[in-house]
């Protein structure tokens, strides 16, 4: 391409893009060096997870949203769990709570482990999947199998296995970790701080693209600490809303080219996930997380996109940080079992405590963002309605205006193949995950 590329028609196509989830296709017009048309269309036939849930126990409800996703499973669930417990009226041990926290800690990592490691870093090494590395980066790519062997055990450990949890259930669960399980945990945790160390000096030499867009950001925050299980819903750090009103700075619509909704609120896109976090309550980070973050370079605010995976590095961080201090609490506390441990389905004679009519708002912080499961549910434990709202698909009007900024800076710097690059990696850096199933994006100029 031309230097001076203002009268230029541009026509890229880029099939079976790899190091994403899921189908879409990113639509782009350039003619005479004008940008007419941006959009991100997902392809996908709808998946009815909602209609699945209607008609069905509310103790049923975290096994079948668990499927929602294999990556965030935990995250499903436990918002799952959230939602019912609201709904009729049930009230968990903080020593359940603390358990749900170690959970979602270690789905985290395992998360942004995967995209760092799997997703982004050949981008930044010039290659096209991490295939190449195995050769080339062997210690590195041994140094993410490790640590993803850590976060998967915990799963296992703490949940009966991490994709699609089988131990976290209304109330409680239905088995305690044991203890020799744990205190491997708690050794392969602690020995995974050199790993992460050396994360951190990886992405310090790596350099990712310059851009900047100001963004909207929601996010869980409260005051006790940098939310990920408990908060009211942040909106630009100027408004906070009870999970409960969601719907009321949070609007969805349709458009004709997407089978996935678009969100917005105050009128316009918003952005959530790592990034997101960092920027509404960075002040929160563990003490260690924050000293990453300032030798990494990340200040709040921060509206560079791509940013948003050194912000999951900086997490990374602090939920190893968090979750070595939540299992240090155990031990030496112990788990109150009598409380904690539940049966899934409740005895018919145990009912009228433990089911009401009544609906209920279940809000996590899952790897890409903010998560939401609403369910209504009535006086015979029987979900009636059911809303999921799923962080990527918040992302997707956020990531087309990042496109729309993007393209016009770019199209006179870059030629053709660089072009295609640096659009690959901006729907890479929301960490998409478009649905469990075929990884397929078409980038089209037309």
């Amino acid at each position: 391409m031309e230097k001076n590329s203002k009268n230029k028609d541009v026509t890229i196509n880029v099939h079976y893009l790899t190091r994403v989830e899921g189908h879409g296709d990113i639509a782009v017009d350039v003619k005479n060096g004008e940008l007419k048309e941006c959009k991100f269309k997902v392809i996908e036939s709808a998946r009815f997870f909602e209609t699945m849930l209607r008609d069905r126990l509310v103790y049923e409800a975290q096994h079948l949203t668990s499927r929602i996703c294999g990556i965030c499973a935990c995250g499903h669930s436990l918002a799952s769990l959230k939602a019912s417990e609201k709904a009729i009226g049930v009230k968990p041990h903080e020593d359940t709570i603390l358990l749900r926290k170690l959970l979602l800690h270690s789905e985290q990592m395992d998360s942004h482990i995967l995209h760092a490691y799997v997703l982004v870093a050949p981008d930044l090494l010039g290659v096209k999947s991490i295939m190449p590395l195995i050769k080339t980066h062997k210690a590195v790519i041994e140094r993410a199998f490790r640590l993803k062997k850590m976060s998967d055990y915990a799963g296992e450990v703490l949940a009966g296995r991490h994709t699609h949890p089988i131990s976290f259930a209304i109330g409680g669960v239905t088995k305690i970790p044991d203890q020799a399980e744990m205190k491997k945990l708690y050794s392969m945790m602690l020995e995974a701080r050199a790993d992460f160390d050396a994360t951190v000096e990886l992405f310090k030499k790596l350099e990712l693209p310059v851009f900047e867009r100001k963004a909207q950001y929601v996010a869980l925050s409260n005051d006790e600490e940098y939310a990920f299980y408990d908060g009211k819903i942040n909106i630009n750090g100027e408004k906070l809303v009870d999970d409960q009103d969601y719907r009321s700075v949070i609007k969805e619509e349709v458009r004709d080219y997407s089978s996935a909704k678009f969100s917005s609120t105050n009128g316009a896109p918003y952005m959530v996930g790592a990034l997101a976090r960092f920027n509404l309550n960075g002040d929160k980070l563990h003490k260690k997380a924050a000293q990453v973050a300032q030798y990494l370079g990340l200040k709040r605010p921060c509206h560079n996109t791509f940013m948003n995976t050194v912000a999951q590095v900086v997490e990374l961080g602090h939920c190893l940080e968090e979750s070595i201090e939540i299992m240090e609490r155990i031990f030496k506390d112990g788990i109150n079992e009598e409380k904690v441990l539940t049966t899934t389905y409740p005895k018919k004679d145990q009912w009228p405590i433990r089911t009401r009519a009544g609906r209920g708002v279940g809000v996590v912080e899952v790897p890409r963002g903010i998560l939401i499961h609403d369910y209504t549910v009535n006086d015979k434990g029987i979900v009636t309605d059911a809303n999921c709202i799923i962080p990527t698909n918040q992302n997707i009007n956020n990531l087309e205006a990042d496109m729309r900024k993007i393209v016009p800076e770019i199209i006179t710097k870059q030629n053709q193949a660089e072009m295609t690059l640096t659009l690959e990696m901006l729907a890479r850096a929301y960490d998409p995950c478009i649905s469990c199933s075929t990884h397929i994006l078409d980038v089209k100029f037309v």
